[in-house]
């Protein structure tokens, strides 16, 4: 332990690097720890926050505006694969749509403190044409605020963290155990919490073709919300459109005498 330690002060710079870097480009590995740790060594004179936080926020800048040209040019099909390995993929695609249409370039800014929008908002910029200038501005901005704030907690609490430290050295093996199960069990709930929705939502499906042949005898529903509508461009042709949100006000709407197919994406 006390060697990876050592490996740690003694490589500092380019581990944070490449951990804000893989951490950007959609692996899992939690970068804040790192910036954390980094802002407690800046407190011990070893590094300059300057230079540290500007390798964070230039690994953040290469990997956010890798993304950001494959969204321009890939679209849609980028999203949502990333959405696809979320742990919270059914509702990625409209959340990043909702803080999009409401924030605009303000989204880029508060990304890197909401999880799961700092991956999937470079390339939600591109799918909307937003113009690189504006891009590059907005997420050096959130960048340089995200590792700024994280590497400020690390130097006021460098004390606690040391404490931290030490106990890890006293400890060994068995704390990496202990934050290993940690992270195990959170992952295993967000699942457990995944598989539940999903067999709420577990409904009778109906092909395209089934419900071209039903259209005179069904009623479709398009739960899509505005931005979503807006986004696509277009309703779905003689369907009833109820924002999701709305649908307890206005579901008297909803025809009672026929089935109801419901479309959302």
């Amino acid at each position: 332990m006390s060697q990876t330690l050592e490996f740690l002060v003694r490589h500092g710079y380019w581990i944070l690097f490449a951990m804000v870097l893989a951490e950007q480009l959609g692996a899992p590995i939690p970068a804040i720890p790192v910036l954390l740790a980094m802002g407690a060594l800046v407190g011990t004179d070893n590094y300059s926050f300057v230079l540290a936080a500007s390798l964070s926020v230039a690994a953040a800048l290469i990997a956010d505006t890798a993304w950001y040209i494959l969204g321009g040019r890939k679209g849609h099909s980028v999203l949502k694969l990333l959405c696809r390995v979320s742990l919270e993929p059914d509702s990625c695609v409209s959340t990043t749509r909702y803080w999009f249409r409401k924030l605009g370039g303000w989204a880029l800014v508060v990304a890197k403190f909401v999880p799961g929008l700092s991956t999937v908002a470079p390339p939600m910029a591109g799918l909307s044409r937003m113009p690189w200038w504006k891009f590059l501005a907005a997420d050096a901005a959130g960048s340089a605020a995200w590792t700024c704030a994280f590497m400020g907690l690390g130097y006021i609490f460098r004390a606690q963290l040391e404490e931290v430290a030490e106990l890890a050295l006293r400890l060994g093996g068995s704390f990496m155990v202990l934050a290993g199960a940690l992270v195990a069990l959170w992952v295993a709930y967000k699942y457990w919490q995944r598989r539940r929705f999903m067999k709420k939502l577990r409904v009778a499906r109906v092909t395209p073709e089934e419900l071209k042949e039903r259209l005179g005898e069904v009623v479709v529903l398009d739960l899509r919300s505005t931005g979503e509508v807006e986004w696509d461009g277009m309703k779905l042709p003689g369907a009833l459109w109820i924002d999701r949100k709305e649908l307890e006000q206005r579901h008297n709407e909803i025809p009672r005498d026929r089935d109801v197919v419901l479309y959302c994406t």
